[in-house]
């Protein structure tokens, strides 16, 4: 093999190998598994059909209305294209598998450029190292490619490239609304930069800032992304429960977080172990992964959702803290055969590790995986509403989170909440009230509030709102016109 190839070699395995792993789990069942990827890869359809910036009617009561959207995943979107040119569903599912192979890359390439020793092996435990993280990387959604970002980001801190972090900054703004979570690393970096060697680095934050800066001005959709970043962080910060939003926002309980990332919390105890032994002064880049893998450990405390960040961060952390007891070419040379010996013994129990976190994680993944609701899920109920309602005809859903399944199946009509609740309460919070007291079931004789507050002379509810379907028996107003084993669609009369 010609030596120009000989780098590549190493790259090329492991990402056939990550992309190898993430297919195992994410093929182990026909169905996708989480309720967004339905929208995420129905919207780049959109985009590559009808234009980078597609109008977006489908939600006009909420701060995603055709005259205020923003989509804040522009860029996952577009990256999405190219996985919309077969079958979505399947599409869908390789785009998952693609892009969390190439975040687990992203990660070995820091260790690489690093000069970690056994970098490989290192990279290669990201597969074992928490299930609830895989799960959460087999989703079609943006957090795996975030995750990449914020790994080169820190990167390239540590290499002092503060104009690269500036334009990937830039760039974030425009891929993810979970931006501001670059601007935490560059501060937590700038900070271990100040423990560890008394020196003021502030180039990180600045330059950060001035690439998130930019990338909010220098925007397709300015200045509604403002207004709706304001909107869709700020409740999540201050109030995160006072509207039901999803699962992910809320923690995991102890026996759980044991149960599915216990090598990423063993990872991070042990770095500390490491330090111990290694008898060396920590270094900025290792105090820096350690601050932020403390931020999202914290993080994942507060909501579960941060399980996409903490065990590979909690990972890169060990990886620098144990890399001095791996290193027996900078041992001193009379030391060389017992720091040899050692190095040796540690990386067969390293191997040992990720061989036994890889067996226990991926089927448990797939345990989960297993679990995803049917893929065809409110199909039937969608063709119904396309051949008998009118076009842009809006449909009165009785759960925010069906939106993502109804849109993909159906775009022939408009809808009432999707993506996130909090989007229709901060359009119109006595509406938002109205509807979820409609929703429990709280409301007699439903059809003359959805019909007047509401516009909606069409209702789509699962079978599981028992007390709303026992009101809307009861609703003279209200006519089944559809059921199946999922769905029931009732016609609002006059």
């Amino acid at each position: 093999m010609p030596k120009r190839f000989v780098p590549l070699v190493l790259p090329i395995l492991l990402f056939s190998m990550f992309f190898a792993g993430m297919a195992v789990i994410q093929f182990s069942t026909p169905n996708l598994p989480d309720n967004d990827g339905f929208y995420h890869i129905r919207f780049a359809w959109l985009m590559r059909t009808e234009g980078l910036k597609p109008d977006f009617p489908w939600l006009p009561l909420s701060i995603l209305n055709e005259g205020e959207f923003y989509d804040h995943h522009f860029l996952f979107h577009a990256a999405l294209i190219p996985f919309t040119l077969g079958d979505l569903l399947a599409g869908a599912k390789w785009a998952a598998v693609t892009f969390s192979a190439l975040a687990f890359l992203g990660i070995w390439y820091l260790f690489h450029r690093q000069n970690l020793p056994a970098s490989g092996l290192w990279a290669l435990a990201l597969l074992g190292i928490s299930d609830a993280f895989l799960y959460r990387m087999s989703i079609t959604r943006a957090q795996s490619l975030s995750l990449a970002v914020l790994a080169l980001g820190f990167l390239w801190m540590m290499e002092g490239k503060y104009r690269r972090v500036g334009a990937l900054s830039f760039f974030y703004v425009w891929f993810y609304d979970a931006f501001p979570l670059m601007l935490a690393i560059a501060f937590l970096y700038g900070l271990a930069v100040w423990l560890t060697e008394r020196r003021l680095e502030v180039r990180p934050l600045v330059w950060t800032g001035v690439g998130i800066l930019a990338g909010l001005i220098i925007n397709p959709y300015f200045p509604n992304n403002i207004i709706f970043t304001y909107h869709h962080i700020l409740p999540k910060l201050l109030d995160a429960t006072s509207v039901r939003v999803g699962n992910e926002w809320y923690p995991y309980d102890t026996e759980q977080l044991l149960g599915n990332s216990l090598p990423a919390l063993v990872a991070f105890v042990s770095g500390a172990l490491a330090l111990g032994l290694s008898g060396r002064k920590m270094d900025a880049r290792t105090a820096g992964a350690f601050l932020i893998a403390l931020l999202f450990g914290l993080m994942l405390f507060k909501a579960r959702r941060f399980v996409e960040y903490f065990p590979p961060f909690a990972l890169i952390f060990a990886a620098f803290a144990w890399a001095p007891l791996f290193d027996a070419e900078r041992s001193q040379p009379s030391l060389k055969f017992r720091f040899g010996f050692q190095t040796g013994v540690y990386s067969i129990v390293l191997a040992a590790a990720v061989i036994a976190g890889i067996v226990k994680a991926i089927p448990a993944t797939q345990g989960q995986m297993a679990k995803s609701k049917p893929a065809d899920l409110y199909e039937n109920a969608s063709i119904w509403l396309m051949e008998n309602t009118p076009a842009g005809e809006r449909v009165f859903q009785t759960d925010w989170d069906d939106f993502p399944r109804l849109f993909f199946y159906n775009t022939h009509n408009t809808y009432l909440a999707g993506l996130d609740p909090t989007y229709l309460q901060l359009y119109d919070e006595a509406l938002y009230d109205e509807w979820v007291d409609i929703t429990r079931g709280d409301v007699e004789q439903p059809s003359g509030i959805i019909r007047s507050r509401f516009s909606a002379r069409f209702v789509h509810t699962d079978l599981n709102h028992g007390d709303f379907i026992r009101q809307a028996e009861n609703d003279p107003g209200l006519r089944e016109v559809y059921r199946d084993d999922q769905a029931v669609i009732y016609e609002v009369l006059e």
